[in-house]
């Protein structure tokens, strides 16, 4: 089993007064996925206790921290970039902070401060809840400071941080992962799998009803592993269901090595709160490529996962991971993962092109493919998927779908939200909708949203 790179820890947390903000402005960049969006709000929840105030454009902060992804080089490549337009703004306020947190904070640690001077810290993911102590730190002129190390043995024990949750908000449930897929970083910036505590989660989302929300999305690197116990992610499910009066329960992203037919019974069992929105990446079409990704299951094996799925939840909705272009993959091999595309008919594809990164064994693999080949093929994949999107999402014109209001535009009386397949809405609506759950009669199908009218 491959081993997490030792990680440098040298901070020394001070005493924190609650006002060591003192009314500083405060900007937060974020790339990645679900987590890092959810990560950014824990950032702002911390900070905000400390007297930080939120700003809406870097030019207003004191201290601008990026939260990063490290998951494709061009994330990576982007964070760099985003240090280096703040160099005028530190050239003209040198009371300026910059810090890097995230996936590329956890894998570069001090090189990110050594090639990018104007960097004042550096923390990684598990170091979320001392930021405080860190940004004190760098207000107290005690020079540059990297903070990245893994809490290995500390159980996962957080409270979720929403400053304004709204109708629809993230739950953290795992963080980590241990399957070591072969050109995934994950494990190594985000660390061994670990779950919170089921009740943890029961009172958080309890928590978050009373302030108005009304969907919930689970989210972890590898979610359906969650294990707390003797509780797995089907009870977890069916205990956010029956336990809490949350309306609508989501997930992401699964893995189909952990997706079995309990959990497809648990689904349906509960359809009147979890939605039939499934995230289910498959990576490669081709038994071969998912075996140099250690994906742990065959082209066969994912096939029987989607007819299983299909047999058990009605109107059950795919959306999908891709990556093009991985060290090796022949154009026989990239026209498996095309008829998978075909034959499952996901609604949404994220396709991205193979980026080796670093510590994963692919990035090793000799046989990499050219970038050209890989572009062109991306692009195909997607020019094929979008001839079909539009067949697809046609059923939907003509039907009464359920839609939970998440926005409204009182100016334009203009009304969004998202139905139970997780399809985005547009219909004039009032703000008064906003938090209900309405019928809209589609009239109009796109695969990137839904048009429709307020059935009274």
């Amino acid at each position: 089993m491959p081993q997490t790179p030792d990680n440098s820890e040298t901070t020394t947390s001070p005493v924190l007064n609650h006002d060591l903000g003192q009314g500083r402005g405060v900007w937060i960049s974020t790339y990645g996925c679900q987590m890092n969006v959810n990560d950014t709000e824990r950032m702002y929840s911390l900070l905000e206790m400390q007297n930080f105030v939120p700003v809406d454009e870097p030019e207003k902060a004191d201290l601008i921290i990026i939260n990063s992804c490290s998951v494709r080089e061009k994330a990576v490549h982007k964070t760099m970039s985003e240090v280096g337009t703040f160099r005028k703004l530190k050239d003209k306020n040198p009371e300026l902070r910059i810090g890097v947190g995230g996936c590329v904070g956890q894998q570069e640690k001090e090189n990110l401060i050594k090639s990018q001077p104007m960097i004042d810290f550096v923390f990684g993911t598990d170091q979320i809840d001392n930021l405080p102590s860190l940004v004190a730190q760098t207000y107290e002129k005690r020079g540059k400071h990297v903070s990245a190390k893994f809490e290995h043995r500390a159980p996962y024990h957080i409270e979720t941080m929403v400053r304004n949750p709204g109708v629809s908000t993230f739950v953290n449930i795992t963080k980590g992962c241990d399957n070591f897929c072969t050109f995934c970083v994950v494990p190594y910036t985000r660390g061994r799998e670990k779950s919170r505590p089921v009740q943890h989660i029961i009172t958080d989302i309890r928590h978050l009803v009373k302030r108005g929300v009304k969907e919930v999305t689970l989210v972890g690197q590898n979610v359906n592993s969650y294990a707390d116990e003797n509780v797995d992610f089907s009870d977890l499910m069916a205990k956010v269901a029956k336990e809490t009066d949350i309306e609508r329960i989501r997930f992401t992203t699964s893995h189909p090595k952990d997706f079995d037919q309990k959990l497809a019974d648990t689904i349906a069992q509960h359809s009147d709160k979890i939605m039939e929105y499934i995230h289910l990446p498959f990576q490669s079409g081709n038994t071969r490529i998912l075996d140099r990704m250690n994906r742990i299951y065959t082209r066969e094996e994912y096939f029987a996962k989607i007819e299983m799925l299909k047999k058990t939840i009605p109107n059950v909705v795919f959306s999908t991971d891709i990556i093009v272009g991985f060290p090796g993959e022949t154009e026989e091999e990239f026209l498996d993962t095309v008829s998978m595309v075909e034959q499952v008919r996901f609604e949404n594809i994220f396709a991205f092109v193979y980026s080796p990164r670093p510590f994963t064994k692919a990035a090793k693999y000799e046989d990499q493919v050219p970038e050209e080949i890989k572009s062109e093929r991306l692009n195909r994949l997607f020019d094929i998927h979008e001839k079909m999107a539009f067949e697809i999402v046609k059923r939907y014109e003509g039907q009464t779908l359920k839609v939970l209001v998440e926005h409204a535009d009182r100016e334009q009386g203009k009304a969004k939200g998202r139905s139970t397949a997780n399809k985005l809405v547009h219909f004039l609506g009032s703000e008064d909708l906003v938090g209900k759950t309405v019928d809209v009669r589609i009239t109009k199908a796109f695969p990137s949203a839904l048009r429709g009218e307020l059935v009274q």
